[in-house]
């Protein structure tokens, strides 16, 4: 992350930062922020969770597939460094998974079962609230540097701000509520998915790539785009554009 320019890096935390656009869709936010952090780590994925109303977390984005199956695994799970970092409050920072079974005997073995080398977890937090977590995968054990890791919490910071301000000003919707919506659609999603995927003999990876470039090029959202990809798909690959 050290090569990335200043201009980037704004452009990046003022996009973040912008969650009081009309029609804000929770889910595709937190997509782009799992896009946007792994595209300034190279080599990593990120995964995405935030707590549920009952203070659990649940898996939301990842940047890859792979990825989000190991976060939804995490989540069902009761160790890992995203459940760490969101207990504690605090980042979890250049953990070896190869000798980290003692800490996380669940997790650990899992992870590096299926490549990955090193996890980075980050909370979503303002103050002490902490309302998710950020994992960060490398396949490789090389260590984040002290500026990179609090670039990448001072994101998850802001990204937390801008939630929980969306939420004291949204005094209709509150992010409880979001939160809910968001991860019924988050069932959908996953079906499309699927769906799409069989539909044109492609990845599961280039299924949702083609989902979310369809409702961003038609100014839809996701989810409805998902909904209409479980329901009909025949009229959705019947329409221009995907």
């Amino acid at each position: 992350m050290s090569t990335v320019s200043a201009e980037r890096l704004a452009r990046i935390f003022v996009e973040v930062a912008d969650t009081m656009v009309d029609e804000f869709d929770l889910i595709e936010f937190l997509q782009m922020l799992a896009d946007r952090t792994a595209g300034l780590l190279d080599g990593s994925t990120v995964g995405l969770m935030l707590a549920d109303p009952k203070g659990r977390l649940r898996f939301m984005a990842a940047s890859d597939e792979t990825t989000g199956l190991l976060e939804v695994f995490q989540s069902q799970g009761s160790d890992g460094p995203c459940l760490d970092a969101f207990r504690t409050g605090e980042p979890v920072v250049n953990a070896d998974l190869r000798v980290a079974t003692p800490r996380w005997p669940r997790f650990a073995p899992v992870a590096a079962s299926i490549g990955f080398r090193s996890v980075h977890a980050f909370p979503l937090r303002l103050r002490q609230e902490v309302i998710g977590s950020m994992g960060v995968f490398g396949t490789e054990t090389g260590d984040i540097g002290g500026t990179d890791a609090q670039i990448v919490q001072a994101l998850a910071d802001v990204a937390a701000i801008g939630l929980l301000q969306h939420r004291t000003i949204s005094r209709s919707e509150a992010l409880t509520e979001q939160l809910q919506g968001a991860l019924n659609s988050r069932i959908v999603i996953e079906q499309a998915k699927g769906a799409v995927a069989q539909a044109h003999e492609i990845t599961i990876d280039a299924a949702f790539a083609r989902l979310r470039a369809y409702a961003r090029g038609n100014n839809r959202r996701l989810s409805d785009v998902a909904h209409l990809a479980v329901s009909d798909l025949g009229s959705l690959q019947g329409l221009a554009g995907f």
